[in-house]
């Protein structure tokens, strides 16, 4: 389902990585496997009021909690700006090496 050459960038960098584990964020479903299969849908979070999204976010700490740990892992969001903001502020150890960077810096960067 996720097609677009920035999402198949990003993943291609995460393996690069050699994360214990990548997973996506999605408007819906909140935190998904990359084995997860998903019905298409029409959602994201750049439309949402910060209220929403702050819940979603709190939402998805708590489906992180469950297979790793806030306080002591690491991690690394190459999610869009409203995915990852109110989400980074929870985990004790994160980066997001794609902030600020325009869509074509993103993919040059992630094409390295």
């Amino acid at each position: 389902m996720y097609i677009s050459p920035l999402f198949e960038k990003s993943l291609a960098y995460a393996r690069k990585l050699k994360a214990d584990k990548i997973f996506i964020l999605s408007a819906k479903y909140g935190l998904l496997d990359l084995d997860t299969e998903i019905e298409p849908y029409d959602l994201t979070l750049n439309e949402m009021p910060a209220r929403e999204v702050a819940t979603w976010a709190k939402r998805v700490f708590k489906q992180i909690a469950v297979q790793a740990d806030p306080a002591r892992d690491h991690f690394i969001f190459l999610a869009g700006a409203k995915y990852r903001k109110y989400l980074i502020p929870m985990f004790a150890s994160s980066e997001a090496p794609l902030a600020n960077l325009p869509i074509g810096k993103q993919l040059q960067f992630l094409g390295k």
